[in-house]
């Protein structure tokens, strides 16, 4: 299982805008084959800051979606959103058993 991080600075002036955007890479993203979970979180304690956290059966998966015209698009208007450059960390995990 690969999990990733990814946290985004967003301006402030262009939130509502990042938010349509993400709305809809979010709804497209859950259909993909491999998609375990993909989920937009407001970071509680910095304003402006969201947190995208994915969850993928497999890297091919990942590779999948790093394709897809859903992301490709919302990866291409990113910069006009953010106040800081992506900062993406990925995990190779598996599940603990109780």
């Amino acid at each position: 299982m690969i999990i990733i991080h990814a946290v985004m600075q967003v301006n402030p002036a262009l939130k509502e805008k990042f938010l349509a955007e993400a709305k809809q890479l979010l709804a497209a993203t859950h259909q993909e084959e491999g998609n375990l979970s993909y989920e937009l979180y407001n970071h509680f304690e910095q304003d402006n800051t969201y947190i995208m956290v994915e969850t993928w059966r497999d890297m091919e998966a990942v590779a999948s979606h790093n394709t897809s015209s859903h992301f490709t698009g919302f990866a291409a208007k990113a910069p006009e959103f953010l106040t800081a450059p992506l900062d993406v960390k990925e995990y190779n995990a598996e599940p603990v058993s109780k």
